[in-house]
């Protein structure tokens, strides 16, 4: 006899949904596929890497070195930091997780922008923390007073994003350094820097400058974005050894291959390429929003590798549109994340986008 009674899960999982990948493009007969929803870097990998990657490794029957000793020092030598204050994971994904896990349980709160990158609320309802959701402000960035304003004595995480993602727009230096004397310093502040090579706003937060000030402060990084090894899933926390050591106790051992560790350490060794690599891509992302602008469209400052168009009920309608042109966007329902990608893509999203004011005359933005 089958017994139907479902199983027992977590109330919390009713709170929140799960991440959603961008989308595939759609198949169109005579137009090239492009994917823009994901952040991928459209460059080609750097040769010196896919090199590396053509070597023959120590085999698939040894595990990798869990404590990532040669590509911690790396970043220890490139960031000006001890390897003692460094941590590598699979993905920046995973130390969203892993902070959380050592911060937030269900006596806690945790504290985030809207719309910001979907995995804050995924994270944090999991731990069973009580959930913050601070609006942005209209121009897309941080309402930081609001932030602060938010803390409480239960307080245990702070996330913020810059460039945030999806918005686009970074923290100052000079906003991010009056949080920080505002944050009780208990409290953790995980400044998510996934897209900080892209930035070239001379008054961008530089968040490794305030760590020594701010033992709570702990930067979030990846080898995903401007380093172009998605595929490979490396990312990596810079903070205080106290939250280092927390970390270690929260991540999977052996998470980060040997084949990944190798692959970034060779993209940390031409760190100068990836940098001229990422102002190519922001040159072309800085165009394309410009672009959008003379067309009408209300952009927000764009300092990641993408652009947002704040649509609000007409993101179906767009998305629905890119696709008939082969196009995949990241529709996030107040609006359409646009990833930088060939310049075939970009001329052929600025078709759709001005064809679609045409189509909407009423759309205001």
């Amino acid at each position: 006899m089958v017994n139907d009674a479902p199983v027992r899960l977590r109330a919390e999982l009713q709170t929140f949904p799960p991440y959603i990948p961008g989308r595939a493009p759609a198949q169109v007969p005579g137009l090239s596929p492009f994917r823009l929803s994901s952040n991928e870097n459209h460059l080609a990998p750097l040769p010196a890497v896919l090199e590396q990657l053509a070597r023959p490794g120590s085999g698939p029957t040894r595990y990798p070195d869990d404590a990532a000793v040669a590509l911690r020092r790396t970043l220890g030598e490139v960031f000006g930091v001890s390897p003692d204050r460094t941590i590598v994971t699979t993905g920046a994904s995973e130390l969203l997780v892993a902070i959380t896990q050592i911060t937030s349980d269900n006596r806690t709160e945790a504290i985030y922008p809207w719309p910001s990158f979907e995995m804050y609320p995924q994270v944090t309802g999991l731990a069973g923390a009580k959930r913050h959701a601070v609006p942005l402000l209209p121009d897309g960035r941080h309402d930081l007073p609001a932030m602060a304003e938010a803390v409480t004595e239960a307080t245990g995480l702070v996330f913020l994003c810059s460039p945030n993602n999806p918005t686009g727009p970074v923290l100052t230096h000079a906003e991010l350094t009056a949080f920080l004397a505002r944050v009780p310093p208990h409290v953790v502040v995980a400044l998510d820097e996934a897209y900080w090579e892209f930035a070239n706003d001379p008054q961008a937060a530089r968040g490794i400058e305030l760590l020594d000030a701010h033992p709570n402060l702990v930067l979030l990084r990846t080898f995903s974005k401007a380093h172009g090894l998605a595929g490979m899933r490396v990312g990596y926390a810079i903070a205080h050894e106290s939250v280092i050591e927390g970390l270690l106790k929260a991540v999977i051992p052996f998470g980060v291959t040997e084949v990944s560790q190798a692959a970034a350490l060779v993209s940390l060794d031409h760190h100068d390429e990836v940098l001229a690599r990422a102002r190519e891509i922001a040159a072309q992302r800085d165009a394309f929003a410009d672009a959008l602008r003379a067309q009408g469209w209300n952009v927000p400052q764009a300092q990641g590798n993408f652009v947002w168009l704040p649509l609000g009920e007409r993101s179906d309608d767009f998305e629905i549109a890119a696709s008939r042109q082969a196009l995949a966007v990241r529709n996030l329902g107040a609006g359409v994340r646009i990833s930088v990608g060939p310049q075939e893509a970009l001329d052929r999203v600025l078709d759709v986008t001005a064809a679609f004011r045409e189509e909407h005359p009423d759309l205001s933005l």
